[in-house]
């Protein structure tokens, strides 16, 4: 943690401030614990996330959709935010898992240095291999910071990835209906 703190003081510095003025003394230790925070997806097994599941679901075998997942990440290439939503969709074959850890699976993978990219075809591998359905569909919407404060500065502009697997890749008539939930659900 000292080091981390030593980092911060040294980037305060070359900002151009003085890290032991009164209203900067105590950053460097707020913002190494905000970066634990932050980056507490590194600490995470994500298929651990998704161990327990269910099998008695009484036949259901029908899409299982959670949409609108907050997620905050940080760009490897600036570390600054990405803030988005995330729907995560899986065609049940033997068994599903709770939803919370759909949730859960999305943060693990967002609570790194990430391209928005990379994290879809996470969240969509990680639940194929792991609960081992017919099918998945992730999607991605998010506003990156790296260039709506900087660079660029396009403030409206929003990025959408998307991984299918398995049905929802093969079958047009899956694909619609989970893109139809999303839209308007």
């Amino acid at each position: 943690m000292q080091d981390a703190e030593n980092a911060v003081r040294v980037l305060i510095r070359w900002a151009g401030d003085d890290p032991s003025r009164e209203g900067l003394i105590d950053t460097p230790a707020r913002v190494a614990r905000s970066y634990k925070e932050f980056f507490a997806g590194y600490q995470v097994d994500p298929r651990e996330i998704l161990a327990r599941t269910f099998s008695e679901v009484d036949g259901y075998d029908e899409m299982v959709v959670l949409k609108d997942i907050r997620f905050e990440s940080y760009c490897e290439h600036h570390m600054v935010p990405i803030i988005g939503r995330a729907h995560v969709a899986y065609l049940p074959e033997h068994r599903v898992v709770g939803i919370s850890k759909l949730a859960r699976l999305v943060d693990a993978f967002a609570k790194r240095l990430q391209i928005q990219e990379k994290m879809t075809v996470q969240i969509a591998d990680a639940l194929n291999e792991v609960l081992e359905p017919k099918g998945v569909g992730v999607i991605l919407e998010a506003a990156h910071q790296c260039m709506s404060t900087r660079g660029v500065h396009k403030s409206d502009a929003a990025m959408v990835t998307s991984r299918m697997l398995g049905s929802f890749r093969t079958d047009p008539s899956t694909r619609r209906e989970f893109l139809s939930i999303v839209r308007h659900g």
